[in-house]
């Protein structure tokens, strides 16, 4: 790698939390004095996933899939216990304490400035958050901080098997509604776009350079010229989503914060949980990490797409959702640092 290139890249993961909060800054600018440019982004979609967002994410996620090398994968069945970690924590405690933590806050903490009718519609968009564990962008979060590609492509993979059988019974438990009406579509466009396509792509581009330039080549030269790429893609997608938001924050500046303080205390708890339940059992850190990462972050697209379907575009549900989206990136850079700091 040559001097300018890591020069680059410390740049970038030095001052990445400033760059975060000026895209955020310049997100809301744009969507509040120029509402044509997100509007127009806003049309741009399949099956209510963003084209624009979606080619982001394959952009932040093309480098890591590139290294993801079928040895690392077939390995696997020697070290399960990374899987039994990512399940447990994802279905068997994150949906149920994401319910408690916030309806403790919604409802006692903030019970003062939330009225009941609201609360009980951000504790139904919470659950819908808690019960919908991320997809494509721990691929982002994992290759920050160095995780394993093919583990947490199983990690990934196994997860959205499960949110198809797990996610309506859960959702119909905890929030008593008795037609949870799932866009399937979503979820399976979803997986097909931010796993199957840029695994296939990843895959087929390592085979075709180590092919014509060997391994060494590609491990220390070819895979370098992505660094920086992982971090123009999360800035340019902060953008597009604080502009399209800019309405939202700007109307409901309150209530977006108070939902966000039980979001990111569960973020941290679930991340906790599982890192440290990796830790124990002696699991290495590029698979603790990423089991981390799964539960703290969230199936956003499928959340929202959910609460709308339910409750309508401007519910409380949606709304709460929505704050998913915003709180997402500033905590799960977080939680990226903590890990690295602990590593």
């Amino acid at each position: 790698m040559s001097h300018e290139q890591a020069g680059s890249i410390s740049f970038f993961q030095r001052y990445l939390t400033v760059w975060v909060f000026l895209c955020m800054v310049a997100g809301v600018l744009i969507g509040y004095t120029m509402p044509a440019v997100p509007a127009f982004l806003d049309t741009l979609q399949v099956m209510g996933i963003s084209i624009p967002i979606a080619v982001l994410i394959w952009v932040m996620i093309y480098p890591m899939m590139m290294s993801v090398d079928f040895k690392q994968i077939q390995a696997i069945g020697r070290e399960p216990k990374g899987l039994f970690v990512t399940w447990a924590a994802n279905w068997l405690i994150k949906p149920f304490t994401m319910y408690a933590i916030s309806y403790f806050f919604l409802y006692v903490v903030f019970g003062a400035w939330i009225p009941a009718d609201l609360a009980q519609g951000y504790l139904a968009g919470a659950v819908l958050l808690g019960a919908a564990p991320c997809t494509a962008m721990v691929f982002v979060w994992s290759a920050l901080a160095k995780g394993n590609p093919g583990y947490t492509v199983v990690q990934v993979a196994t997860n959205d098997l499960i949110v198809l059988i797990a996610f309506v019974p859960i959702v119909k438990f905890l929030l008593g509604v008795s037609q949870v009406v799932v866009p399937y579509g979503v979820l399976f466009m979803s997986v097909f776009l931010f796993v199957v396509i840029p695994l296939a792509g990843g895959i087929a581009t390592r085979v075709f350079v180590v092919k014509e330039k060997g391994l060494d080549y590609f491990e220390q030269t070819f895979i370098h010229k992505f660094d920086t790429v992982t971090t123009w893609g999360l800035l340019l997608t902060l953008v597009i989503i604080f502009s399209s938001q800019a309405l939202v924050i700007l109307s409901n500046p309150i209530h977006i914060l108070l939902i966000a303080v039980p979001l990111t205390l569960q973020a941290f708890f679930i991340f906790f949980i599982a890192y440290g339940a990796c830790r124990l059992l002696k699991l290495p850190f590029d698979i603790a990490a990423p089991a981390g990462f799964i539960g703290a972050s969230n199936f956003f697209e499928l959340s929202v797409a959910v609460a709308i379907a339910l409750f309508g575009v401007t519910s409380p549900a949606a709304l709460a959702t929505t704050v998913g989206v915003l709180t997402e990136v500033p905590i799960m850079l977080t939680l990226v640092r903590i890990a690295m700091v602990t590593k």
